[in-house]
């Protein structure tokens, strides 16, 4: 977990905007992307310190279970970054996989509708070979919403394949 003390900077992509979780520390130029967008949002929010957990790729689901459950218990907003495929055409980073298509449907889809199952069902495997190193993040969500209780909306604010990667952006809500 990185606390409030961390800082960081985009200058390794291509803008010097100094962020950080709370505190005052030197920028570490080496601090993971999440972490950096976590800064950004929490100085946009006005909050006093964003603690982030990075879950490695290949993170198994049901650690990343048992951290959703764990964080569910606190009286939090949380924010989940995690990608889609990097191959999807031939515009990607990676040759084009014809899998991919269909494995962004399951995430948009999950995303859009709190289908837990379906974020818990993802394949550690085929993430990898699609490029989905954010799966052990989405595989949070599922905890979460066992812990918390209650009936969860979707919103489904973005999802799109610039450049052949996948993106999506979405908002649950706990209803009243």
């Amino acid at each position: 977990m990185l606390g409030p003390a961390t800082a960081g900077t985009f200058e390794g992509f291509g803008v010097d905007v100094r962020v950080t979780l709370g505190g005052t520390a030197a920028p570490d130029p080496e601090l993971p992307l999440p972490a950096l967008i976590t800064g950004l949002l929490r100085e946009q929010a006005g909050a006093r310190s964003a603690p982030v957990h990075l879950l490695a790729p290949d993170t198994p689901a049901e650690e990343s279970r048992r951290l959703g459950e764990s964080l569910a218990a606190e009286s939090v907003g949380l924010l989940v970054l995690a990608d889609g495929t990097n191959c999807s055409d031939e515009r990607s980073p990676h040759p084009p996989d014809e899998r991919a298509s269909g494995l962004d449907e399951q995430i948009r889809t999950a995303l859009a509708e709190v289908d837990t199952a379906q974020l818990q069902a993802l394949d550690p495997q085929l993430c990898a070979e699609l490029g989905v190193e954010g799966r052990a993040a989405l595989q949070v969500l599922p905890g979460v919403v066992a812990a918390s209780g209650g009936t969860w909306r979707g919103e489904l604010l973005y999802s799109a394949t610039p450049y052949g990667v996948s993106y999506h952006v979405a908002i649950w809500t706990r209803q009243p």
